[in-house]
């Protein structure tokens, strides 16, 4: 009993820094890009104080090859089936993001802000720490509870998605009702982004795996939406 009680309370503990992270991220005068980085190297680092090993982390040696093997095909996927999408005219409208409208910020975040301030972190948060106190109660806690909080962590990040993606205006406005929806639909594709996370996280036994996905959805579709804009 005494043991479940301490998982618990380990788990409030992180789930309550996430929430922490994310409202110094989003609603406060903090820079992000420092915010949630700083906030991942936090949590690591008390990982070992409420008894989790570098493996429930995901991160161990014996399983670096299958995780890069895992994600590189996960990748490759991504990749594909993006580059299909800006090809096609009545699809391109939906790749178009106003933050990146030229190729060289694209390109910058792609290979630096996205990997630096978002993927890396955003595993060692939940695919990582998270993962590994939830799982502890079991994998299908690890996985819904993972999923889920994940979702409800790009609430902030989504509030101008709409506005900010001419296919999204197009579908759901631009008003109250387009703005919530469009926060409505970006919370349920990221909490089954964040199912498929875990899924690659637990085949290889790997946070490499779901890194090397994460990389390819947000690098991808930045350098696509600045593709998408030379069409324009």
């Amino acid at each position: 009993m005494h043991l479940h009680r301490r998982k618990v309370r380990d788990t409030v503990v992180v789930v309550t820094m996430l929430m922490g992270v994310n409202v110094a991220a989003h609603f406060s005068n903090l820079n992000p890009w420092v915010v949630i980085p700083a906030g991942a190297v936090a949590l690591v680092a008390l990982a070992p104080g409420m008894g989790l090993t570098w493996g429930d982390l995901g991160v161990r040696r014996s399983s670096i090859g299958r995780g890069l093997a895992y994600g590189g095909t996960a990748a490759a996927l991504v990749i594909a089936v993006v580059a299909a999408g800006v090809a096609l005219p009545f699809a391109r409208e939906f790749f178009l993001n106003d933050a990146y409208t030229s190729m060289r910020t694209a390109l910058f975040a792609a290979v630096i802000i996205i990997p630096l301030t978002t993927v890396l972190p955003e595993e060692l948060l939940f695919r990582g720490v998270l993962h590994g106190s939830l799982e502890r109660f079991g994998v299908k806690t690890a996985f819904i509870g993972g999923s889920v909080l994940f979702g409800l962590w790009h609430v902030a990040t989504s509030l101008n998605l709409t506005a900010g993606n001419a296919g999204l205006s197009a579908l759901l406005g631009t008003g109250s009702f387009g703005r919530w929806m469009g926060v409505a639909l970006a919370v349920a594709a990221t909490s089954v982004a964040g199912a498929g996370f875990i899924w690659l996280r637990h085949r290889p036994d790997s946070v490499l795996a779901p890194v090397s996905l994460h990389w390819a959805l947000n690098a991808v579709g930045a350098i696509a939406a600045a593709t998408a804009f030379q069409f324009q």
